[in-house]
């Protein structure tokens, strides 16, 4: 597609988009009218705009505008997953509504009632989604049938880079047409000639080819550890001639971290990281955590009143157990239980180590001497954890994720593997919480915290929470 005719379909989509969001401007307000039954539909499209409110919507356009081309609505989505650019959509409207509400309130717009942000936040994410879906399937439409499509140069001929030709070629929705690779003569070249693939040219040649040749894009997937300058020299090569370029990121071979690109005063810089990615999902997450906890203090506040009057009756001694333990990164902090031991359970450790009944450096004993009474009906109950809540609404743990081991527990670790899990906050409840407790074995709680941190999701979660409940009403696994 020529750059004049991507450009002026550009600005059509963007124009589309205010389109859309004037609908759902105008659908939510008639919505609005209807269920408050002051104004009919008619006389609504009756009424006259004030040129006042005519200046602050256009500007509000102009706004709304600039929001979706920082979210990234208008750049290339050919190689993006369906659901980042629904969820790119969503965010955007999101703040776009954020954004009229605040206008609302500082221009004194009586019209913009909760209920009006609602209807208009899901008009326009229905509208802008279903209108980005629908140029997908016509983009991936037209590719099928060999129009839109890019010209790729694949740099390098290694199992990476072939990898990555039949990946593409697989998904003819995404319009590549490969035609060809340049690289040196090296030990694979035979093992790549088999594959069918075409070899261009040399590394030397690549200039003459970017001057003789269309290519749209250009993919280096060299060993950069041996063939740095080359790859330095070809992407230059490439910026020098305005020609897009990419790099296969995964320079050290890692099998689980995932990787996105940063930039910090002008510096590329490319992230792997294998625990819980940093965004908006993570936001929310502490949302609702500091929510939930702080509802759920409100609510047992008589459990937890209750519990400390029969802790503070029944015997000498604090009614809280604080204790030191590994959290986010490896940073310690205080934890907070109701004390369900004798006073010096922490000096009568070495008395009982003998009687440990699970595997590894963690210490569980299900009849603990040091236990009191009460405290045994309270760990039976999970009542002691509890206040684990205050370390929730602190930010030193979530509701939900790996549980916060002792300090000694965490200096027993003999795999660096099993410290993946001090990657993500500490929780209250998590995968092990639920499936046995104590009576799993060390290796399988560890192999359950990673399976959450690598499958996390805010669904994973909730589920996880609504499995608990069941799990400490029948006391399944407590110690």
């Amino acid at each position: 597609m020529g750059n004049i005719r991507r450009q002026i379909l550009l600005n059509v989509f963007k124009l589309f988009d205010m389109v859309l969001m004037v609908a759902a401007f105008g659908a939510a307000a008639v919505l609005m009218l209807r269920a408050n039954q002051s104004v009919t539909v008619a006389e609504f499209f009756e009424m006259r705009v004030k040129i006042g409110n005519f200046l602050i919507f256009s500007g509000l356009l102009v706004v709304w505008h600039l929001l979706f081309s920082t979210f990234g609505l208008y750049a290339s989505r050919r190689l993006s997953r369906r659901s980042a650019e629904i969820v790119d959509s969503l965010k955007a409207t999101f703040f776009a509504t954020f954004l009229l509400g605040v206008g609302a309130v500082v221009f004194h717009i009586k019209m913009a009632t909760p209920f009006f942000l609602a209807a208009f936040w899901v008009l326009s994410s229905f509208l802008m989604v279903l209108s980005r879906l629908i140029l997908r399937w016509l983009l991936a439409q037209t590719r099928r049938h060999g129009r839109n499509l890019r010209d790729l140069l694949i740099v390098g001929t290694n199992s990476r880079a072939v990898g990555f030709a039949k990946s593409i070629q697989s998904k003819p929705e995404l319009g590549y047409r490969i035609i060809g690779f340049a690289d040196q003569d090296w030990d694979g070249i035979e093992q790549f000639r088999e594959s069918g693939y075409r070899l261009v040219c040399s590394l030397d040649e690549l200039p003459n080819v970017f001057r003789k040749t269309v290519v749209d894009e250009v993919l280096i997937a060299l060993p950069i550890r041996s063939f740095h300058d080359d790859a330095a020299r070809i992407a230059a090569l490439c910026e020098d001639q305005g020609i897009l370029f990419r790099l296969l990121p995964n320079l050290f071979d890692l099998k689980r971290s995932r990787h996105w690109t940063e930039e910090l005063e002008g510096q590329s810089l490319v992230t792997h990281h294998n625990g819980i990615s940093e965004g908006w999902q993570l936001i929310l997450k502490r949302v609702l955590d500091f929510a939930i906890a702080l509802m759920a203090i409100l609510l047992l506040s008589p459990v937890l009143v209750g519990t400390a009057i029969l802790l503070a009756l029944t015997g000498r001694g604090p009614v809280f157990f604080v204790q030191r333990r590994v959290g986010l990164n490896k940073r310690e902090f205080a934890v907070y239980k109701f004390r369900t031991m004798v006073v010096d359970a922490e000096k009568k450790m070495r008395e009982v180590e003998h009687l440990n009944e699970v595997s590894g450096p963690v210490f569980k004993i299900s009849n603990d001497p040091r236990i009191t009474p009460l405290g045994r009906f309270l760990r039976k109950t999970s009542i002691d954890e509890l206040p684990q809540l205050i370390n929730v609404l602190k930010g030193d743990m979530s509701l939900v994720g790996p549980r916060p081991l002792p300090v000694r527990d965490y200096e027993g670790f003999s795999e660096d593997w099993q410290r993946r899990r001090f990657s993500v906050r500490p929780g209250i409840t998590c995968l092990w919480q639920v499936s046995g407790r104590s009576s799993i074995s060390f290796d399988k709680w560890m192999e359950l915290d990673l399976q959450y941190i690598d499958k996390w999701s805010l669904w994973l979660d909730l589920r996880i929470l609504a499995r608990t409940i069941p799990a400490v009403l029948k006391g399944e696994g407590a110690a």
